[in-house]
């Protein structure tokens, strides 16, 4: 009975609305069919096309494809060199993964805060956070918006830190001019299916550095390498390799690349559709004193994979619990990015507490994500903005 009284009738629809979905096309499923019936289902020449691709995108150097954003982020730390007693900061306002890479080295992470109006990390909680114990700074384009690249280079070159750009929502934004992916030391892209380009899964990471190129690498696939450059043995053939350090694999297949090369193909259409949408979004809610629209720096031409809408309870009679539950009684179905990662209980149990980033754990108790993907049509557009509208009305104090 509470919920029909916040909602008022009769829901705005009659089918659910998902945060994110895949956009798949025909030319997707052949891109697909032809590496199926090819030679090479993994290790063969799709991989060396998107790494192409993706280089030409973003105007870095190098890249290297994996099988998914969190092995992109291991190897970045590897490469990096982060080992045990090294430290790594990076936001709360994130999936796990851009900490637990941290942990897979043996090193600790340190959580800096937000900005609390663009939700990104920020440099100056970054700059009260380092040590000399700091190794890596993992600074995640939250929502798709670029951080603060280049203070946080300044800030992480100063103290002799690597900076890792977590892209997992940003590929196809721009920071200063320059794509994301060929600004920071490295960078890494997702290709989930909720991102704006999918492989099913896959990852990559970027960077401008032939020595860190080399590493990643070599990480990727089991610390094997056939390049006897790198060999400490003479080759006893063309069949020779050596395993010169402790890798992983983190190889992508074909298939995957194949996908996300028919994916990039779109780019432009998604990154134009996402915007208009992100538009129409902020002119409705701009309007309406109960919620909160996100900030973006002016360096930052974003491509958005998250939206955001974070409500102000102390004007509602409801929570962000309410709010959400409300929404799904609307057959608008949301979701929250993201829980602190430090309030997850196996973070607890390593000691860390509540407490340690407070506008991050404020911003987390009021937002949750809307629905944004390209498909969406301008009437699923509107009948969300009026499942916000007809909430807030209903709610208001």
């Amino acid at each position: 009975m509470e919920q029909l009284a916040i909602n008022g009738g009769t829901p705005v629809r009659d089918t659910k609305l998902y945060y994110g979905h895949q956009y798949i096309d025909e030319a997707d499923v052949k891109a697909v069919s032809e590496v199926l019936v090819s030679d090479f289902l993994t290790c063969g020449p799709k991989i060396t096309e998107l790494e192409e691709k993706l280089c030409k995108l973003t105007g870095a150097k190098y890249a290297v494809a994996c099988s998914n954003g969190t092995s992109a982020l291991h190897i970045a730390c590897q490469a990096a060199g982060l080992t045990t007693g090294d430290e790594l900061i990076t936001t709360p306002i994130t999936f796990a993964a851009s900490a637990n890479c941290a942990l897979y080295c043996g090193a600790t992470p340190v959580f800096a805060d937000i900005n609390s109006e663009t939700y990104n990390i920020d440099p100056a909680s970054v700059a009260e956070k380092i040590t000399e114990k700091t190794k890596a700074i993992v600074a995640v384009d939250f929502t798709g918006q670029a951080v603060e690249l280049n203070p946080l280079l300044k800030i992480a070159h100063e103290h002799h830190a690597v900076l890792i750009e977590d892209g997992a929502h940003s590929i196809g934004t721009a920071y200063d001019g320059k794509m994301v992916g060929s600004v920071a030391d490295m960078t890494t892209f997702s290709f989930h299916p909720v991102k704006t380009v999918t492989g099913g899964e896959g990852g990559a990471v970027l960077t401008n550095s032939k020595e860190l190129y080399d590493r990643l690498v070599l990480f990727r696939s089991h610390g094997i390498t056939r390049d006897e450059q790198f060999m400490e043995h003479d080759s006893h053939g063309p069949w020779y390799y050596e395993q010169v350090a402790l890798g992983m694999n983190y190889r992508m297949t074909d298939i995957q690349a194949a996908l996300i090369c028919s994916q990039l193909d779109k780019l432009e259409i998604f990154q134009k559709r996402r915007k208009e949408i992100v538009a129409r979004y902020n002119e409705a809610f701009s309007e309406i004193p109960e919620i909160t629209v996100q900030k973006e720096i002016p360096e930052s031409d974003t491509t958005r994979h998250l939206y955001i809408l974070r409500i102000k309870p102390k004007l509602l009679t409801i929570d962000r619990k309410q709010f959400f539950e409300a929404m799904g009684a609307e057959n608008i179905c949301c979701n929250v990015h993201y829980i602190p990662v430090y309030w997850h209980p196996y973070y607890e149990h390593l000691g860390y507490q509540k407490g340690i980033c407070p506008k991050a754990e404020k911003l987390y108790t009021e937002m949750m994500s809307l629905p944004l993907y390209y498909a969406l049509s301008d009437q699923d557009v509107e009948d969300v903005i009026h499942a916000v509208t007809k909430i807030v009305e209903n709610s208001r104090k």
